[in-house]
């Protein structure tokens, strides 16, 4: 894929409400107008990447593109799953992503459980692509690095 790796940051705004209620699997959201941004040809599905949240700790993540066909989506939307259990909820927070790697297209599932099933082997994928050194390498990257006055809130 052209785009990879993809940097994007952008506030956190609440979605649809589905991940940590419905499937237990909590995501970041990133507003319409972020994603609107991103490159209109990259390619929908699921990739797997580096996350931070404000100034906060660079942790693996998952992440959906697309229209989610087993929600029937109207508008296509961005959502990150961190690896990582916070403590809190950060709307309003600044999310830092970096796309590294591609998983599969976007499907759409017969079940609940067959989603949360899959869901969960992408993040499995995503923890073994992530510990290669090409792209452990970029959990390191200054684009991690906010500027001063954009901390994160404890």
């Amino acid at each position: 894929m052209r785009h990879l790796p993809y940097f994007c940051r952008g506030e956190v705004v609440k979605g649809f409400g589905r991940g940590s209620k419905e499937l237990g699997i909590p995501t970041a959201n990133f507003s319409e107008q972020v994603v609107e941004s991103f490159p209109s040809d990259i390619s929908t599905g699921i990739y797997y990447g580096w996350a931070c949240v404000g100034n906060g700790d660079v942790h693996k993540m998952v992440l959906s593109i697309g229209w989610n066909p087993s929600y029937k989506n109207i508008k296509k939307s961005v959502e990150t799953h961190i690896i990582h259990t916070f403590k809190d909820d950060f709307y309003g927070e600044i999310l830092s992503i970096v796309i590294v790697g591609y998983i599969q297209s976007e499907k759409n599932f017969s079940s609940l459980e067959a989603l949360i099933s899959a869901i969960q082997e992408d993040i499995e994928e995503a923890k073994r692509q992530l510990d290669l050194p090409e792209h452990f390498k970029l959990k390191d990257d200054n684009f991690f690095h906010l500027p001063e006055g954009k901390t994160v809130n404890r």
